[in-house]
């Protein structure tokens, strides 16, 4: 530590000579007859006796330490929070779907394997999605379909559509999500093309999901007729509050126990957390324990929500 004012004026000088002349460490070596070592052991001294300080300000209309206490409180890799200009659920989903798609974007070189759910949301996220040439990209469905094929959000259409945006490749699940037995999904996991499809799903790069809760507008309650309402309940009382691609989870995050486990051609939720990088893309105020409960299980490790579902989420 610096023990006299020589000492205290030299570090005065080296960070006056670094940070607001722009000299390099090598420059203010030769400069002051100092190792580069020494130069970065004075820089570090400059900092831990307050003879400099860094602030970082955000830019104005943005979230910045919003976003920062939510990644500490949650132990994410980043939060994108947006501020719609009025919180209607379509006009969320397009923000959502903007943002989540600019930061899907920052995630891609052009080489990964992306893996991709299905949803209102997630459309909104391809909506958004540049034009790229990129043929060494692949964009590969997460979990089978629901409801009809030609249906724009259920997920086959959405990994096509991606994946032309990018100029890249894609590889569907070509089955059901939900089937009607344990023995329809076994004959059908037994399929080469299923089988290769979900294993390339696991090892994908990154993985842009949504998160679904069980209201009128669910698209499992509004696409699935293998699901009944019976069903449905039962889920709800062993804890439900949201699903990731199929996958039931309760408050903490942990998977929903049911038999219809039995029957779903789709990642599972460990699956799904070994995935260096999954963004998950939900808002609104139907969203929130569905979306506090996935970041306590850490499905996701990196969330774009709106900027009323982030302050619940930090508060409540």
């Amino acid at each position: 530590m610096a023990s006299h004012s020589g000492d205290k004026k030299l570090i005065y000088k080296i960070a006056k000579a670094y940070y607001l002349d722009n000299l390099t460490q090598q420059d203010i070596g030769h400069r002051f007859g100092l190792s580069r070592v020494k130069v970065s052991r004075l820089l570090q001294q400059a900092r831990d006796d307050g003879v400099v300080k860094i602030a970082v300000i955000p830019p104005p209309g943005t979230f910045g330490d919003l976003e920062r206490q939510l990644e500490t409180k949650y132990g994410l890799h980043e939060v994108v929070v947006v501020s719609p200009a009025r919180y209607d659920r379509a006009n969320i989903v397009r923000e959502l779907g903007q943002a989540a798609s600019d930061c899907l974007m920052r995630s891609l070189q052009g080489h990964e394997t992306v893996g991709m759910s299905w949803g209102t949301t997630l459309r909104a996220v391809v909506d958004a999605l540049p034009s790229r040439n990129w043929p060494q990209l692949t964009v590969v469905q997460t979990a089978g379909g629901l409801g009809r094929p030609e249906a724009e959000v259920y997920g086959s259409d959405l990994v096509r559509r991606a994946a032309q945006a990018l100029g890249g490749r894609w590889r569907v699940i070509t089955a059901p999500g939900i089937v009607a037995s344990q023995l329809a999904r076994d004959a059908l996991l037994a399929d080469t093309h299923i089988a290769e499809t979900l294993a390339m799903a696991a090892a994908a790069d990154v993985a842009l999901v949504g998160l679904g809760a069980i209201t009128a507008e669910s698209v499992v309650l509004q696409a699935s007729t293998l699901l009944t309402e019976q069903q449905i309940a039962e889920i709800k009382r062993r804890g439900m509050v949201g699903d990731i691609g199929l996958r039931f989870y309760d408050a903490e995050g942990r998977p929903i126990e049911h038999e219809v486990n039995q029957r779903i051609i789709a990642l599972d939720l460990d699956q799904l957390r070994r995935i260096p990088r999954v963004i998950g893309v939900a808002g609104g105020p139907d969203k929130v324990e569905s979306i506090r409960a996935a970041l306590r299980g850490s499905l996701i490790n990196v969330l774009v929500t709106d900027d009323r579902t982030a302050t619940r989420l930090l508060h409540d």
